[in-house]
């Protein structure tokens, strides 16, 4: 039995935090989403796919800031090249700096459905700015939406602060079920904007979806059925998938796609990019405005990250390394007995307990995720994990072991 981690200075710090800040920390990082009392609540440093938290726990980091980190924590090449340009050139101006051509010409290359784009600086400005110049280019208001798309009022779950009317026009439907879509399209298809889905589902504390054969592509048919934007959210599968996005892995072009996350390996920064005349509403139709916006600290992560992923074939080598992490985790747990599954692989890996009427999955789920955080594996409970670059096949191999260790005390305690 793994002994629990001493976490008396994250512990002080959350106390402290209590007073200081609601929730002591923000939203999805705080300690209900992950075991209270097992976990840390404030990191220290990071490298490569290393992290350390305040009272000195090395862990192999498994979640990857939540999906930026698609090469490793303090990459030299990428944080020199942006503080070369915040001490020799700055990077906050009234006017826009020329890396901003150069970056969306490198978009043009990569990304399918990229005709013309303009950046944000988070995955919810991105969905959000999506849903405003499709609701401008089609004159319609309602929109049909599938994943997580951000914390913006027209998509947020947590719907306290907001007026009901903020969302009465948008529509949520179930992940490869093209047969709800339908429906809903012949009830609201006029009126309907966009429709907008994650290319791969990823459903908070459920497993990782991979689209069914005909799902991306028929939605893109009713789509223009209909005269309505399909928009592919590509905020964590965008440069992990394929470095074009899912659209290019799936063989289906979106008419409006949206980036951010691992496109300049934890630097902030969002992107809108699309087909040319739906992109154009933003000339004068729709407001996109911020004073951080044009920052080119993040244009310049961005492209470095880009030249690093293509030189070293990094999307080549996640897929190796995941895929052999999948094999040995599903094999893992075929002969542990625990009713379990995994999902996501090779790109987001993810171990979730197959759910019963008594609820005992709930139990497994928390002694799985207690041992394994008390080995110092790095994963979240309701959330899937992230393979990064600089993970060795030393790490993952070390991490199975960590996760087969787990099943074994889960199996002992409430399977014999």
């Amino acid at each position: 039995m793994a002994e629990k981690l001493n976490l008396k200075k994250t512990n002080e710090l959350y106390e402290e935090a209590l007073t200081l800040v609601p929730g002591a920390v923000a939203g999805i990082r705080r300690p209900y989403n992950f075991v209270p009392g097992e976990y840390p609540i404030f990191f220290e440093s990071a490298k490569g796919g290393k992290v350390i938290d305040v009272d000195g726990n090395e862990y192999l980091d498994m979640l990857c800031a939540y999906g930026p980190i698609i090469i490793g924590h303090r990459e030299e090449e990428i944080d020199d090249a942006v503080i070369k340009q915040i001490k020799e050139k700055g990077f906050c101006f009234s006017l826009t700096q020329t890396y901003q051509n150069t970056l969306v010409k490198r978009l043009k290359e990569i990304i399918p459905s990229c005709e013309m784009a303009a950046f944000v600086k988070t995955g919810s400005d991105a969905t959000t700015t999506a849903v405003r110049i499709s609701r401008a280019y089609t004159n319609r208001v309602k929109v049909l939406r599938c994943g997580y798309h951000g914390w913006h009022d027209w998509c947020v779950e947590v719907k306290g602060g907001i007026p009901t009317k903020f969302y009465e026009d948008v529509y949520e439907f179930e992940y490869n079920d093209l047969d709800q879509v339908k429906d809903l399209m012949k009830e609201h298809g006029k009126d309907v904007a966009c429709i907008m889905i994650t290319p791969l589902g990823h459903p908070l504390a459920n497993d990782v979806e991979m689209p069914k054969p005909g799902f991306l592509e028929g939605l893109k048919e009713i789509a223009e059925q209909y005269g309505s934007v399909l928009v592919f959210d590509e905020i964590r599968t965008g440069f992990r998938v394929d470095m074009g996005g899912a659209q290019k892995l799936f063989g289906v072009t979106p008419h409006v796609s949206v980036f951010g996350k691992a496109i300049a390996n934890g630097w902030p920064i969002g992107v809108v990019a699309g087909r040319e005349d739906i992109m154009k509403t933003l000339e004068k139709d729709v407001f996109l405005s911020s004073t951080f916006f044009p920052n080119s600290d993040a244009q310049v992560a961005a492209l470095t990250t880009i030249d690093f992923l293509e030189k070293n074939k990094v999307i080549d080598v996640i897929v190796e390394k995941g895929n052999a992490f999948a094999d040995r985790v599903n094999d893992i747990i075929t002969k542990s007995g625990v009713p379990a599954t995994f999902s996501g692989g090779p790109w987001m890996p993810f171990i979730t307990f197959d759910k019963d009427e008594k609820g005992l999955y709930k139990q497994l789920r928390v002694e799985f995720y207690t041992q394994l955080i008390r080995r110092n594996v790095f994963l979240q409970p309701y959330h899937h994990g992230y393979i990064c670059y600089r993970h060795t096949d030393e790490d993952l191999v070390k991490a199975t072991d960590m996760i087969a260790e787990s099943f074994e005390v889960v199996r002992k305690k409430y399977l014999v």
